[in-house]
């Protein structure tokens, strides 16, 4: 606004707008909820399977494990992203008993 209160415009429309008093600028829009967006467990779930198959796949090429440990070594990824997959379902009902 101007340092001269007595040039505020009064014939703002609000049917128009929705807002009582018009904008001046980006602080005075209307407070949005903030916070965390929610998870998408699918996208977790499937991210860490990946990671894991890639981790293992490195671990195959770097010759730290032989191939015929593979056996349990590719199981450890998918048991890893149910656990993920798990934890994120359970984690907003413990957060809303609070």
């Amino acid at each position: 606004m101007s340092e001269n209160d007595s040039t505020y415009d009064t014939s703002y429309d609000t049917d128009v707008y929705g807002y009582d008093e018009p904008m001046v600028g980006p602080l005075d829009a209307p407070e949005k909820p903030s916070g965390r967006h929610p998870v998408n467990i699918g996208q977790l779930v499937m991210g860490v399977a990946f990671a894991g198959m890639v981790l293992v796949w490195a671990l195959v090429q770097g010759d730290v494990v032989e191939t015929d440990e593979l056996r349990w070594l590719l199981p450890i990824p998918w048991l890893a992203a149910g656990a993920a997959g798990l934890a994120a379902t359970v984690w907003p009902s413990r957060k809303s008993r609070v």
